[in-house]
This record gives structure tokens, sequence and C-alpha cells, in this order.
């Protein structure tokens, strides 16, 4: 750490700079809270002010936590080697986020006198330093080569082996050294062989089919190293655990709880119940119990299981599998709760006044037994009186009655209402694709959600009121820089945004009753979508800004996410139900524990994303050719994004595919406009678009237009920078390949 003694107090943003770039380790929070000797309140504006800073682009953070300047390489991290000659050695950083910055090349300076041990793909953990205009690396230690497999599709031509990589960006196809007895067409598994300027693959495992039922996923879960598989000895714990008596509990048997879910559901994490209060200080009121698996009672902290569950902090759901966070004696048999099935709950208890407000609630272990488990779309035709169910009066009706209070103190609260389509894959028996089509938005849905709020809003508050540690979902408001640049959108469609307002979730629902039904609701959706901030996992409070919540934890799913759990043993500790409690390690570490499961699920939720455009580009491939209804979804320099009406994935048409006229760029406007024929492709245009190209193991999709313009040569659009004003540029010779970019 640097020497340098500085002054106590909050620092400034240069003073921060100066010693995140001269320390000679790697400088967290902890370090510069230390540095200048921040205590309490300080500590606080420290971390507010650490945030501003990388928000302004001012500084980055690396894994572990540790800062850097923003396009600057942190202290120690892992880099991948991409030249070795015998006496140079240069690796770029793994992971590379900083926008607008080129990736650094570091020199890797290895023992003096002795060749280079490595070689192109290897991956070390590194001591970085910044000398002169580059960056040297020292390494520490040769990881393993797992992670740098790449993931391709084998093709012949003319004879030879080529690897044509999954990802939509991939530019490259790499020559087979080593086909390890795979075929023309497989996919498969692939390291990088030999030195430059001769880098091959050589294939290390078959998958198969690439365009075979269940590949598409199996694509994502290599793709991402999702772990996939369970241990025998997990698996045997699992089975161990599967058999423990449930104890002493609280009978909840008698109750006509039911379980509301998806009809393709593999696990059932929660139940409802309901019935009008007979509390004469609670007129008008409800009481209800929401059940939840009790899975803290079988997966206890420091178990093999705990360990597993931890590492792959969520169930991962493809339309063709799942891949569960806990082995499936405990997702799908012992925890999930069945109908007629004695199960171990966490249930919460709410009292809710007639208005929907939470009056009070208390937290059991209970021992229940589901009703009925009751697909969504049964369960709202039993209500609409289109389906005969026995359980209509007993369990649906009550749960009807109380939603309707919930959902006055939700409309009460005003919470961010985007209700933007999912699309829904169809497969048959065999895992082929039948449909994909937007998925049915249904009252049973909202009734099911609003329920999962009333019961996570009272773990929070249960937790805080016992100052137990809570794993809190947090969902911070909108950066300033993000306000600005939906203003700036909203201009394009005649919208006006003021800037000056205190922005709340209420803000932005009013831009959509302002768009009304207009053909651009949907992009004006996306983009209030993409104008919030990213949720996730921590142990400081910081609000639930889209739900209009301040305080609020997910307790409702633990068989299938982490944080859950996490708050399931902090209040069975806090509240002295048994075994399976928070221990005081997980309390010091829920910082920790919430930065990795916030990541796994951005990782699952990328994996997932993924998976459905794949599935998208092999249902659309038997229509390549044809004419389609599409709308632009995105509007770039090089060309625009559309996607196919009623079915989704996004596909380009390039620049290239617009003829021989100028277009001029207007990035204000979000449109391309003909120099002469002053044509224009505008964000939210509905237009007919001709499928050129729908590759399933990519994703990716190319779109013409059905006249066939493309064929008269390139054209090029451009920004006129500094001026703001646009004006076209030509370009000269053959016109650069554009591919796919995922939006």
């Amino acid at each position: 750490m640097a020497k340098t003694k500085i002054k106590a107090g909050l620092p400034t943003r240069q003073q921060i700079l100066d010693f995140i770039t001269n320390s000679d380790t790697p400088a967290g929070k902890r370090e510069i809270a230390k540095a200048f000797g921040l205590h309490g309140q300080d500590k606080i504006l420290l971390k507010a002010l650490l945030k501003d800073m990388s928000d302004e682009g001012l500084i980055d953070v690396a894994p572990g936590r540790a800062f850097h300047k923003m396009g600057g390489v942190p202290k120690v991290t892992v880099l991948r080697v991409t030249d070795a000659d015998g006496d140079t050695t240069w690796a770029v950083p793994e992971r590379w986020e900083a926008e607008g910055v080129p990736v650094p090349r570091l020199r890797v300076r290895e023992a003096r006198g002795k060749r280079s041990a490595l070689a192109i793909g290897d991956r070390i953990l590194a001591r970085t330093e910044e000398a002169g205009n580059g960056w040297i690396a020292h390494p520490m230690k040769k990881l393993a080569r797992g992670e740098e497999l790449m993931l391709g599709v084998l093709k012949d031509e003319a004879g030879r082996l080529w690897l044509q990589g999954v990802e939509k960006k991939e530019r490259r196809n790499w020559p087979v050294s080593d086909a390890g007895g795979a075929e023309p067409g497989d996919l498969v598994l692939a390291e990088k062989a030999g030195r430059p300027p001769r880098i091959t693959a050589k294939v290390v495992e078959v998958l198969g089919d690439p365009f075979a039922p269940r590949s598409f996923s199996l694509i994502a879960i290599h793709r991402h190293s999702i772990p996939n598989i369970f241990s025998q000895d997990l698996l045997d714990e699992a089975e161990r655990v599967s058999r423990l008596d449930l104890g002493k509990r609280e009978d909840l048997r008698h109750l006509p709880i039911v379980a509301i879910d998806p009809a393709d559901a593999r696990d059932h994490d929660d139940a409802v119940w309901a019935a009008p209060d007979d509390d004469p200080k609670n007129d008008g009121g409800w009481k209800a119990v929401v059940a939840i698996a009790d899975v803290s009672f079988y997966v206890r902290p420091g178990s093999e299981l705990d360990r597993e569950a931890r590492k792959r902090g969520n169930s991962v759901y493809f339309p063709d599998r799942v891949v569960p966070m806990l082995p499936e004696i405990l997702s799908a048999e012992v925890c999930s709760l069945k109908q007629g099935e004695d199960r171990a709950a966490l249930a919460c208890h709410l009292q809710i006044g007639r208005h929907g407000e939470l009056k009070s609630w208390r937290f059991t272990r209970a021992v229940v037994s589901i009703a009925a488990n009751i697909a969504y779309e049964d369960a709202q035709a039993a209500i609409d009186g289109k389906l005969e169910h026995p359980l209509t009066e007993a369990a649906l009706r009550p749960l009807w009655g109380c939603w309707a209070a919930l959902n006055k103190a939700r409309d009460k609260r005003e919470p961010l209402d985007l209700d933007l389509p999912e699309r829904r894959i169809m497969l048959d028996e065999m895992g082929r694709i039948l449909s994909v089509a937007p998925r049915e938005r249904l009252d049973a849905h909202k009734l099911i959600e609003d329920y999962m709020i009333a019961a996570n809003v009272a773990a929070a508050k249960a937790l805080e009121a016992k100052k137990a540690p809570v794993m809190y979902r947090i969902h911070e408001p909108p950066a300033r820089e993000k306000l600005v640049a939906l203003r700036e959108y909203l201009k394009t469609f005649g919208v006006e945004f003021a800037l000056g307002q205190v922005i709340k979730p209420a803000t932005f629902n009013r831009i959509l009753e302002r768009v009304g039904e207009s053909d651009f609701r949907e992009q004006v959706m996306q983009q209030v979508l993409r104008t919030q901030t990213q949720a996730y996992y921590g142990p400081a409070n910081h609000g639930h800004f889209g739900l209009s919540l301040g305080s609020y934890a997910h307790f409702t799913s633990p068989i299938r996410r982490y944080a859950d759990l996490i708050v399931h043993r902090a209040l069975v500790e806090a509240y002295a139900l048994g075994p399976g409690g928070l221990t005081a390690e997980e309390a010091a570490g829920m910082e920790r524990i919430g930065e990795s499961i916030s990541s796994l699920e951005r990782r699952a939720m990328e994996a997932e994303r993924e998976t459905i455009d794949r599935y998208v580009a092999a249902y659309l491939a038997n229509h390549v050719g044809e004419v389609l209804e599409a709308r632009i979804t995105g509007v770039q320099s090089f060309g625009f994004f559309a996607t196919v009406d009623g079915v989704g994935g996004d596909g380009l048409v390039a620049a290239r595919d617009l003829g021989t006229e100028y277009f001029r760029y207007d990035e204000a406007g979000q449109r391309l406009v003909g120099d002469e024929s002053g044509e224009e492709f505008t964000l939210g245009q509905r237009l007919q678009l001709r499928l050129v190209e729908a590759n399933p193991v990519s994703g990716a999709l190319r779109f013409e237009l059905p006249d066939g313009k493309g064929s008269a040569g390139p054209s090029a659009f451009a920004k006129e920078r500094g001026r703001g004003r646009p004006r076209p540029i030509k370009r000269r010779g053959r016109p650069a390949n554009i591919r796919h970019k995922s939006r």
C-alpha cells in the first residue's frame, strides 16, 4: 500500500484517483477508508462518492471489489495470452468492460533468462503495472484453461475442416488441426493450439448435432460455464437430508392452500391462502398465508449442498430444460409443494387491511398439504366462470377478494408499470418447436405477484425489527445521464420529459399514458426499461425504486434463488425457529455473497435470453426468403435492427443493403434519411422485410428490403462529429462485413 500520509477527512475525487493509481496493492473501499482515516458516517459518504465516480466514468471496479482508473487495468487480474513467440509474450485482460476504451495489451515479464512457458490461450493471474505508455504483467499463477474452450460447429470447405463460433459477434473461423473424431456439422468444444501465425482449433469434446432438440440450451450452458451436473457425493447428501423428520411445526394442513403456477412448472416454491379477517379491529380486512418451501431446513450452512447452491446462485430456465440450483430430489420432490403431500414450509402469516396495507405479520415453520396445484390459465378460467373447479369458492374466490385489497395498495404507491410481452417457446414431446408467441398476461399472474411482493416486504421488515442481517433486493433510481438520454429519445416522438422534477416510478407511467396505444408504445417501454438501473442483492438498504418500496427482500423462491435461502436462514435465526439459521460467518459476508449471486443472476439471464434468440432463429429458419411484417427496434449509422411482429428476434438490415443512395444518420431523431429521395427509416416504423438469413446456432437474423435494393452496391452513413449536423460519408472500396449486433 502507498505509504504517503494523507490528511484525514472525506477525500476529493482527485485524491481518490491519485491514491488508487499510486497504491502498490489493490485498493478497495476498505483500503481507501483506512488510508484517509474515515469512520462512521464518513465511510457511508465514501461509498456514495465511489458510486458517483463509477457512474461518471472516472473509476471502474474489478472482481474482488478493488477499484482502478477507468481505462486502466486492475492491480491484480486474470489475463489471457494472445501472442507468445518465445521472446515476447503479450496478454489481454480476460474481462474488459470500459466502454469506448480499447482493450489494453500487456507485455508479460517472466523470470529472467527463461524461455516463455506460456502458449496462446493460457490464462494467468498477474500483478500489473503501468510503465510509460504501456502495461507490464508479472505472472503470479497459471490458471486452468477450461474457460478458454471455444464452442462452435465444424464446417467442411473444400475438404478442410473449420470451426465456426456460435456467438453472434464471432467473425473468424479457425482451421481445425485435430477433429477428435467429430464430423462436419457437429457441435464441439475446442481449444486453441499452436503459436502465431498458425493458430488452430483442437476438438476436445463432441456435443452432437447443434440443431437437435435441447442443443440450443446446451450451447448456452457451455458458453457461460453453467454447472449442470451434480456429483454423486452431493446427490447422496441430498438423498440423506430428504429423509429428515419434519419435527414439531405449526400444522396448517387444514387450510385449503393452493399453488398457482405455470402449467409447465418444474418446481413449486410457493402456495397461498386467504380469508376474510374475523378480527373486529380489521373490519373489511383479510388474513392470508403465503407458504414457502422450507429449503433452509434441508440445505444447512456449510454443507456440500449449500456450497453447490451458492456456486450456482440460481436455477436457470430454458424452454427445453431447467438447470436447477438444487438436486432434483429436493427441487422437484421433497421441497416442491405438491398436491396432497405433507411438506415443510416457512409460513408468512399476513394481516391485510381493507385498502391493502400490511397491518401485521409473523413467520412460523409449518407443515402444509397443498389442496391443489393449479395452472394460471385454469385459475383464471375458474374465476371467470369458464371452468368448473372444486376449489373455486373455498380457495380461489377469497384469494381474489384479498387481492382486490392488495391491488388498491399497489395502485396507491404507483410502481413502474411496464407490460412488455414475454416470448413463450412451445415445444412438442420431442423438443421440436411448435410455435413462438407472446405469453398471455392474466389477472392470475398479477394476483400471485402481489401476494409474493407482500410476503417479501414482510420478510424484510420482520428482519429489520430484529436488527438482523437482510439480503435486500435493491433497485436504485435511474442515473441522471440515462434520464438525459431518455429525454432526447422522447423528443423524437414529440413527448416532453422535464429533468427538474422528482423522479418516481409514476413519472414513467405518466409518459406511457401520454404515448397511449401508438405504434411506438413498445419502443418507448423498452427505452424506459433501459433507463432503469439493474437490480442487485446486498445488505445495505437502498429501497426498490421500480416497486416503489422502501424495504424489499426476496423470500418466496428458495428452491431456485440462493438470495431467498439466505433470507430464510436470517428469519430462522432471528426468530429462533429451529435449525438451519444464518451463521455469524454468513452474516459477516453478506456483501460478498450479494455481489456473487447478483453476478450469477446476470449470467443466467443472459444465457436464457440467448437461448430464446436461438429458438426464434430456428423457428424463422423455415421462413427464409419470405417477406415478413417487421418493426424497426434500433437505428445506427451502419444500418437498422428490426424484429418480426409477434415472434421477436432482432435482425440487421445492413447499410450496404439500402442501395446506392446516400443516407444520413440522424442520431437525435433515431432515423436514416435518404439524401435524394428523403426516404426515412425510423425507430418504431413498421415495414415489410425479406428474411435472408436465420442462424439457429448463433441466434442471428439478417433482413433486406423486399425490392432487393442491396444488389446495386454499398451505401454508408456517418454523423459529422463536433457540430451535431449529420452528413453523408462515401465508403471507399469494398464495404466492410456487417455482422449481427445483439441489442
